[in-house]
């Protein structure tokens, strides 16, 4: 799998450290907005489109997180960026934990959020890939939005969720498959104990993908993590609890 130049939203201060941001399967860079306007001032900010996503290349699979990883070094290389503080969820933290396990001088600092070193079962992964293939995003979009917000919030916010739901059914077919393919195979248990960075693991109380359980798991596992629960909040922490949120990553950040 050889590395693709990924499209990235480049903002920020230039010539400030560098924070990156890693989304989910189905997302593109316009996942991480309340994240971006937070830390505009005082940071270079980098929102990628994750390969098969957005406006990054969509080329046939197999994916591996091992891949996609390499594909955030490459942009890395490509910026002339030698270390930034990453931040992933989902997908995007599962690529932060390959990259601070396989090229620990390139992350300055950690945060995963709503995540798992391990999401079984493959067969769910391979059938919502098979799925994807033969009717297109639009088939899961509605189901996985679900999963990203709470019900208060969506009903809230009816806006916001039809425009979730567009980006996932805009995101290309063979792309989200191979990615829940990468998915199916992933196991980074092993690895956690491999990282060395400061590390922020912040799950949403009420996220039915990705339960609080498996993130305290890998805070557990990595030797010096802090582990931070937030709610009312689905899967997508970073948006629902953007407040909250934003305070622990900037602190999580001057302390690293």
């Amino acid at each position: 799998m050889r590395p693709v130049d990924l499209f990235v939203d480049d903002a920020g201060r230039a010539d400030h450290e560098t924070v990156l941001f890693l989304g989910s399967l189905g997302s593109t860079h316009r996942m991480w907005e309340p994240q971006s306007r937070a830390f505009g001032d005082d940071y270079r900010v980098l929102c990628p489109d994750t390969r098969g996503h957005g406006n990054s290349p969509v080329p046939t699979g197999p994916y591996s997180i091992a891949g996609l990883s390499a594909d955030i070094i490459a942009l890395l290389d490509r910026l002339g960026v030698e270390r930034a503080h990453v931040v992933g969820l989902s997908l995007g933290g599962m690529i932060a934990m390959e990259m601070a396990s396989s090229y620990p001088e390139r992350v300055r600092s950690l945060a995963v959020l709503s995540t798992s070193a391990r999401l079984g079962p493959r067969e769910a992964w391979t059938e919502r890939a098979a799925l994807v293939r033969g009717t297109g995003t639009a088939a899961v979009s509605s189901a996985v939005v679900g999963r990203w917000f709470t019900a208060d919030f969506a009903a809230a916010n009816p806006g916001l969720i039809a425009d979730m739901q567009r980006m996932i059914e805009h995101t290309p077919a063979e792309g989200y498959a191979a990615c829940c393919e990468a998915i199916a195979e992933m196991d980074l248990r092993d690895r956690l104990g491999a990282i060395s960075a400061p590390t922020l693991v912040i799950a949403g109380r009420d996220d039915p993908a990705t339960p609080p359980e498996r993130l305290q798991a890998i805070a557990s596992a990595v030797q010096n993590a802090t582990y931070l629960e937030l709610s009312p909040a689905a899967h997508l922490v970073s948006w629902e609890q953007q407040v909250p949120a934003n305070v622990a990553l900037r602190k999580h950040f001057d302390n690293s």
